[in-house]
């Protein structure tokens, strides 16, 4: 019999998210994965798996190399079956990242059971990469399985964010965007506040569901406190049955923590009101990050207030600043400039 992946959500004694597939083994490994990993990414993975094994149409142990090569193929031409799978992220499967981020999934999970000795699996089928030409003495390359482009990410204008402020109705929604507008906070880490987490003497937050567990302490804006202030005098509901700073101001959900999908409504609705193509939440992060470098911030110090774990994530905001680019040429071009006159007058 064959097994037809399934993604079912619940919760355990305590609350906690559960989420199975409906095969021992992929359903072992996102069990393991409860301790490692934030919920969504855990729900990422197991979509990705739903998608992976419905295409493959295989179980783990039967799964090979050329099965591998076959789904890649299969996601880039975009010869799919979207009645078999709906993709979480919406992309239809066929963007490099999203290819990319699948096959992570599945070597994770044939990882997970190398590493466990299961019987059933002699290797992991997901290939680490393709072997390329190399000089005889220098190290063994491989090129990846999917090329992802290296592409900068959008920013808003001050004129666009003044027109997206403009447009929010709640000083609840004005102040989580100030906090990704003037903090540089991910969606995840606004919602994840807590009351407690807003230290008004100090001007700092404290995030405690940074992205891969990594917890940090940010500076923030005076304008971002009022906001919250007012919010939590005038809007929040008494009695919200949860500590974290942002919850549902109408409806049956009313004082229940505010969801992400809830978040991401609010800015449809802004952004509509506004007249913008564009205005994501991880685009005020972008923007936040990019001005604070223009004026002045070091990498270092970006690095931290982002909550990056390599410096080599931030490096991108070097070459969204408008001036650090051109600033560089100039005085590269006077010394090629100097150097070219000196050399005509000998």
């Amino acid at each position: 019999m064959r097994w037809k992946p399934l993604v079912v959500q619940s919760e355990d004694a305590g609350g906690g998210l559960v989420v199975t597939v409906g095969h021992p083994l992929a359903d072992a490994y996102l069990e393991f994965l409860r301790a490692r990993a934030r919920p969504n990414t855990i729900l990422a993975i197991a979509f990705d798996l739903k998608v992976f094994f419905t295409e493959v149409d295989k179980t783990p142990a039967r799964v090979t190399s050329s099965d591998v090569m076959a789904f890649i193929t299969q996601q880039r031409s975009g010869d799919i079956e979207v009645s078999k799978v709906v993709p979480i992220d919406r992309s239809g499967g066929l963007s490099p990242r999203t290819i990319r981020r699948r096959l992570s999934s599945v070597s994770g999970f044939y990882a997970y059971l190398m590493v466990r000795d299961d019987t059933s699996v002699s290797r992991n089928p997901v290939p680490r990469g393709l072997v390329t030409r190399r000089e005889r003495s220098g190290p063994k390359r491989r090129a990846p399985l999917v090329r992802t482009p290296v592409t900068l990410p959008r920013v808003l204008s001050p004129v666009e964010v003044d027109a997206l402020v403009a447009a929010l109705r709640t000083d609840r929604d004005r102040a989580m965007i100030d906090a990704m507008l003037l903090g540089g906070l991910r969606r995840c880490e606004v919602l994840g506040l807590r009351l407690e987490d807003v230290r008004v003497g100090e001007r700092r937050l404290f995030v405690v569901e940074g992205k891969g567990g990594r917890q940090r302490l940010v500076p923030i804006s005076n304008r971002f406190l009022d906001v919250v202030g007012r919010y939590l005098d005038h809007e929040r509901p008494d009695g919200a049955a949860t500590d974290r700073v942002f919850v549902v101001l109408k409806g049956p959900r009313r004082g229940l923590p505010l969801s992400a999908s809830g978040l991401d409504e609010i800015m449809r609705g802004a952004r509509r009101r506004a007249g913008l193509e564009h205005a994501s939440c991880h685009e005020l992060r972008h923007t936040c990050l990019t001005r604070l470098r223009e004026a002045g911030m070091s990498i270092e110090a970006l690095q931290a207030q982002a909550g990056h774990a390599s410096i080599e994530t931030t490096r991108i905001y070097l070459h969204l600043t408008n001036d650090w680019l051109a600033g560089e040429y100039r005085k590269a071009s006077e010394v090629i400039d100097t150097q070219n006159m000196a050399a005509g007058t000998e």
